[in-house]
C-alpha cells in the first residue's frame, strides 16, 4: 500500500508516553453562535483556562480545545472569521497555561480553520470528522476534507500539524457509503495521509464496539484512538486494542459533558490508564 510516510509511531512523537489520554477543552458559546451574549472573551478564556489546569493536574497527556458550545454548528464553508480568532485567541491562553500538548477541533469539520488555528497558536494536532468519503450531519451533507486540507497544510509549511482523523464519527448518518465496510472506509483515512484514526460511538459519550474497532486495527499501520465513551469500568478492556484516547465527557461532573470538569474523575481515569501503562 501506498503510504506517504511512515506514521505508527506518530502518537508517540507527539506524547513521548505508550497510550496518550487527551483531554477536551470545550469552549463556552463563541462571538458569533446563538449561545453567545456579547460579554466578551474573558470568562470563556477563564474557564478554559481553569479546566485546563485541571486536567493537567489530573494527569491527562494532552489538551484538545474545540467551540463544543457553538451549537448548533456550521457546515465547514460557512464558519466564520470570527469563530476562528476567537479559538486562536483562546487556544493560546491554553497552550501558555499548562506545559501538555494541544490540539484544535473547528465543528463542524472545520478542517481548514483548524490548521489555521493550529499554525497560529503552535498546536501539534487537529481532529477532523469526515477526512474521506461523506456523511450527513446535523447540518447536512459534509465530505471528505483531505485533498483541500492536505494542500492547505503544504501551504502554510505545517506538515508537522498532526492529522487525527475520524472514521463513522458520531452525530451522522454514513447510509451514502453504507455500501463500504467500515474497515475499508478506515483503510481510506490512512491511505490519504491521516496521522491517527478516531473510532467513536454514535453520540458523545457512547463507546465504539470492541468488535469493530480490533477489525480496523487489523486494517490500517497507523494508530487507532477512542474518541468517545472511555471510562474507568471499559478502559482495560479497549486499552488491549486502542493506541489511546480522546476523553471528554467521562472527566465532567456526572460525566455530562456541559458539566465543568471533575477532578476527581480525571485521576480517577487516569490512574487506572497509568496502572495499565506499567503492564506493557
Amino acid at each position: 500500500m501506498v503510504k506517504f510516510c511512515d506514521k505508527e509511531d506518530s502518537l508517540r512523537d507527539l506524547f513521548n508516553i505508550e497510550k496518550p489520554v487527551i483531554g477536551m477543552i470545550h469552549l463556552h458559546p463563541l462571538p458569533g453562535a446563538p449561545g453567545y451574549k456579547g460579554d466578551g472573551m474573558e470568562r470563556i478564556i477563564e474557564l478554559a483556562v481553569e479546566e485546563a489546569k485541571i486536567l493537567e493536574r489530573g494527569g491527562v497527556d494532552g489538551l484538545q480545545v474545540e467551540n463544543m458550545w457553538d451549537l448548533p454548528y456550521h457546515k465547514p464553508e460557512n464558519i466564520g472569521v470570527e469563530t476562528v480568532a476567537s479559538m486562536a485567541v483562546a487556544a493560546c491562553k491554553v497552550r501558555d497555561a499548562v506545559s501538555i500538548p494541544i490540539g484544535i477541533n473547528c465543528h463542524i469539520n472545520g478542517v481548514i480553520q483548524s490548521l489555521a488555528i493550529a499554525v497560529a497558536v503552535e498546536a501539534k494536532w487537529i481532529r477532523a470528522f469526515e477526512w474521506t468519503n461523506a456523511y450527513i450531519a446535523n447540518p447536512g451533507y459534509v465530505e471528505g476534507a483531505a485533498p483541500k486540507a492536505l494542500r492547505y497544510r503544504s501551504f502554510l509549511k505545517s506538515d508537522h500539524i498532526k492529522i487525527m482523523a475520524d472514521v463513522h464519527v458520531k452525530h451522522g448518518s454514513h447510509f451514502l457509503i453504507s455500501d463500504r465496510a467500515i474497515t475499508e472506509q478506515a483503510h481510506d483515512v490512512e491511505f490519504f495521509g491521516a496521522d491517527a484514526l478516531i473510532i467513536t460511538g454514535s453520540s458523545t459519550g457512547t463507546s465504539p464496539g470492541v468488535e469493530e474497532l480490533k477489525e480496523i486495527k487489523k486494517k490500517v499501520s497507523i494508530p487507532v484512538i477512542i474518541g468517545s465513551g472511555l471510562k474507568v469500568e471499559n478502559v482495560a478492556q479497549f486499552f488491549k486494542y486502542t493506541d489511546g484516547a480522546i476523553v471528554g465527557s467521562y472527566f465532567k461532573r456526572d460525566g455530562v459533558w456541559w458539566n465543568p470538569v471533575d477532578e476527581e474523575r480525571v485521576r480517577k481515569l487516569m490512574g487506572k490508564v497509568k496502572e495499565i501503562r506499567k503492564g506493557l
